[in-house]
């Protein structure tokens, strides 16, 4: 069956489109047309050039060859804002709000709504509420950005863009940090809006939410396009395979044999400022553990109070010696690396070079005085070939990887310190199924090495697909440790809900 958009004209339409940066050539005169009343979806692995794309479409690129055309007709848009004054509106993967202002401030920046000379701070006040209601989140129009949740920081982004009434509204990874519900209530609001004729541009390394919700599917790889199916033509298999140009028949690699050696870790009656309380766990050599849990349980609080950077009490001991860890160097004095949920706000210095980013915890083994950039040069050549890191140049400022090279760029940084306790936060968010399949590999070669390694994640068949045994979390308290046959989708759910278990008092 046809895509219901197809039967009206492309709003939107690359036509053979090159893009170059220098001697790079990202785009090989690709094709992509977005109609009214139609989800199209583009997926493809990091560095694929979907990115480059969808800034192409909205003004942030100008094609290098090929032409746009907008309603049929030849455009060229002169900014992003040229763009959105003709009806293209991107929501980027990377927020693009002004912390220090409100919701609604944020919501109208540029485009404020007047009454003669000036703001007409009620209409935008009542605007903005009208928008956050419909899309069921509980932040308020007046609540600044700085403080609020990275998925409401999401939801203030995609009210922002519905407030623009886009013609064509291009969609990157918005559901990446969104909770299960907040991402149903997107794909009521993405039905809505392509009810009433707007051309839907959207990108997901979540092939399933692509299965749900796309009228036609384009598939990039290595910068051209290779696939274009209708609405269930392709298989979540099919467009895995599409994306990497190989089988993916196994995404996780078998898992070793349970651990029944040493306690490496041992975390007694742990709190971590008001949000965890009580917990307690241990880690054995060659284990991976994982924790599971709803958004907001305290997972990746217990674990940043852990290694000192926020504030926690309780007893841990590392090889059966008690250590207090008060700072991220002690952590790693004790060999304990934290590989954070934010590679891009925490993680990595985005302004900086691969070798730069990949020796920063690890300074010490380059010298006190001076470093020495050749032995610096020497990690990084080893660590682009152990790791796959791809990059144009070795000389690339990291916040121009795809992201994930980042993340192996960010796995070989935290490695470098050699510790002997990994903890991974989010390991594959924002990461395409090739490169998920390559982590997951690494993390399994790092457990069966006999190192101990601690997986938080909100991806289920992540947790399922890799842990000898599964912590579950609800409202700062651990509700039941999994093992065996146990740890299945059913047992999880019903402990992080509250159904199983009981939280310590």
């Amino acid at each position: 069956m046809s895509a219901p958009g197809l039967h009206r004209p492309a709003v939107l339409e690359a036509r053979d489109v090159s893009r170059s940066f220098g001697p790079i050539e990202v785009l090989y005169e690709v094709g992509l047309a977005l109609h009214a009343g139609e989800v199209h979806a583009l997926i493809g692995e990091n560095g694929a050039g979907k990115s480059t794309m969808m800034k192409i479409l909205s003004g942030y690129l100008a094609p290098t060859k090929g032409e746009l055309l907008l309603d049929g007709k030849p455009v060229a848009f002169s900014s992003s804002e040229d763009a959105e004054d003709q009806g293209i509106i991107l929501i980027h993967q990377e927020f693009n709000l002004a912390e220090q202002l409100s919701v609604e401030e944020n919501i109208f920046l540029g485009r404020e709504l007047k009454r003669g000379f000036f703001l007409d701070k009620k209409a935008m006040r009542a605007e903005a509420s009208r928008l956050l209601s419909e899309l069921e989140t509980r932040v308020t129009p007046n609540a600044r950005v700085s403080v609020i949740s990275v998925s409401d920081k999401q939801m203030v982004e995609i009210a922002k863009a519905l407030s623009r009434k886009a013609r064509v509204l291009i969609m990157d990874e918005p559901t990446a940090v969104l909770t299960n519900r907040e991402a149903a209530v997107l794909f009521r609001q993405i039905d809505r809006l392509k009810a009433a004729g707007t051309a839907i541009l959207y990108t997901s390394h979540k092939l399933d939410e692509v299965a749900k919700i796309a009228d036609r599917i384009t598939v990039f790889r290595d910068g051209a396009r290779v696939a274009v199916a209708g609405a269930g033509e392709m298989s979540e298999d099919q467009m895995a395979q599409a994306m990497v140009g190989r089988e993916l028949s196994n995404l996780f690699p078998p898992k070793a044999i349970s651990p029944s050696g040493d306690v490496v870790l041992s975390v007694t009656n742990f709190s971590v400022e008001n949000i965890v309380s009580g917990v307690s766990f241990d880690l054995k050599r060659g284990e991976i553990l994982g924790f599971a849990g709803l958004v907001g349980a305290g997972r990746t609080e217990l674990m940043e109070g852990l290694i000192g950077v926020r504030a926690a009490r309780g007893d841990v001991a590392v090889g059966g010696k008690p250590v207090v860890i008060g700072s991220v160097k002690d952590a790693r004095g004790a060999g304990i690396a934290y590989l954070t949920e934010d590679r891009k706000g925490r993680g990595l210095v985005l302004t900086q070079g691969m070798r730069e980013n990949l020796t920063l915890l690890a300074l010490d083994r380059f010298g006190h005085y001076t470093i020495d950039a050749k032995a610096e040069d020497a990690a990084l050549t080893k660590a682009i070939a152990e790791f796959d890191v791809r990059a144009p140049s070795r000389d690339i400022r990291v916040g121009n990887l795809s992201g994930g090279n980042q993340q192996k760029l960010l796995l070989a940084k935290t490695m470098l310190a050699e510790p002997d306790i990994v903890i991974i936060d989010e390991p594959t968010r924002g990461i395409d199924i090739g490169t998920k399949q390559q982590i997951y590999d690494f993390i399994q070669k790092l457990a069966a090495s006999g190192k101990s390694v601690i997986v938080v994640s909100s991806e289920m068949a992540e947790i399922i697909g890799l842990a000898h045994r599964v912590v579950v979390m609800r409202s700062g308290r651990i509700t039941g440790v999994l093992s065996g046959e146990d740890i299945n989708e059913d047992q999880i759910v019903r402990h992080a809900i509250g159904l199983e278990g009981r939280a310590a008092a």
